[in-house]
């Protein structure tokens, strides 16, 4: 059924809209989590854009990439957001301009190129990266490196979640970060199982 877009508790505890989140039922094929359903909810989305710049608010960000695809609509609202700049980091091949190429693995372990422009990144810019997921890290370590190469410095990266993988954990470890997702509700997101979701929670607004 379709979700109530005017739903909002009257406490919004940290991570509130999470939620509103949808879950997988296509298959092993596909992620297990469809986040993007919260973007269709103005206050979820909101709040989670307030959520993920809180920790940079004190912080110089000059430029703010998204990450192909999704990390397309949460880069371009937290620009929007901060005022800044955006430019986009896509998967080879849809660029017509000159290009900064990387390859990477991503979190269903093929192997993939992303690329960037190369006229938007100088020495010394600092760059927020965004993408909507973090699961096993290679598609964010190739932004950074993109990022990096042409000499910008990576302020931050933030998603909805970066989940405690191997890479993820490479990534809060070495680079200042932020997510959605309150502390004790963690190991439900490493397990790719959350409850309020599974059990069909129509409290907080699935129907």
């Amino acid at each position: 059924m379709p979700m109530d877009l005017t739903w909002v508790p009257d406490s919004r505890e940290p991570g509130w809209y999470l939620t509103l989140m949808a879950p997988n039922v296509k298959g092993p094929k596909y992620a297990w989590l469809d986040p993007s359903r919260l973007y269709c909810h103005h206050q979820a989305l909101h709040d989670c854009v307030e959520d993920l710049i809180q920790p940079f608010q004190s912080d110089t960000i000059d430029q703010v990439a998204g990450i192909d695809a999704m990390g397309f609509i949460l880069g371009a609202a937290i620009a929007n957001t901060l005022q800044k700049g955006f430019v986009a980091i896509r998967k080879a091949g849809h660029l017509c301009v000159e290009t900064l190429t990387q390859p990477y693995r991503d979190y269903s372990g093929l192997d993939k190129v992303m690329e960037m422009r190369t006229d938007t990144i100088s020495p010394g810019l600092r760059v927020l990266l965004v993408d909507q997921w973090v699961e096993t890290g290679g598609t964010m370590q190739a932004a950074i490196q993109l990022v990096e190469q042409q000499g910008g410095i990576v302020a931050g990266i933030a998603a909805i979640c970066i989940e405690d993988s191997e890479g993820g954990q490479w990534l809060k470890d070495n680079y200042k970060w932020s997510h959605c997702v309150p502390p004790e509700r963690m190991p439900q997101f490493n397990a790719h199982q959350l409850d309020s979701i599974e059990n069909g929670d129509s409290e907080q607004g699935l129907e």
